[in-house]
């Protein structure tokens, strides 16, 4: 199957809820994103992992608010120009080739994931636009 056979809008359909900004373990960031960000911020790297990043396991994540909610998120992301790559591929994230139950899992907080799809589909769309990413 063609990797143009499918599109985005056939499996999610944002609907700006902002739930994918809370919680779940946070946000890891790559230091192309803390560069990306500090540099849309007009501050140092070292000062955006000192004031917004939180230390977990040995990676750098984006702290969060008390709510839960990613510090950057204000009714909408705040950095969207700039938004980490992991928030950049969602809900297309790696994790769903590994347990394609986890699609269904983080559609009961994301109204916008559609559950009535091909999964196996839904699977090679995925790994093709991870393909496409890492060319």
């Amino acid at each position: 199957m063609p990797c143009s056979a499918a599109s985005a809008s056939d499996f999610f359909d944002c609907t700006q809820c902002g739930q994918c900004c809370k919680g779940y373990g946070g946000t890891y960031v790559s230091e192309a994103d803390i560069a990306a960000i500090a540099l849309f911020l007009g501050i140092s790297g070292a000062s955006f992992r000192e004031r917004y990043c939180a230390l977990s396991g040995g990676k750098l994540l984006l702290a969060q608010r008390s709510d839960g909610y990613c510090i950057f998120f204000e009714q909408n992301c705040s950095i969207h120009p700039v938004k980490p790559r992991m928030c950049r591929r969602w809900p297309f994230i790696p994790g769903v080739l590994a347990d394609v139950d986890n699609w269904r899992a983080m559609a009961e907080s994301c109204p916008g994931i559609r559950t009535d799809v091909d999964l196996n589909v839904l699977r090679h769309y995925i790994q093709c636009t991870l393909d496409l990413e890492n060319r």
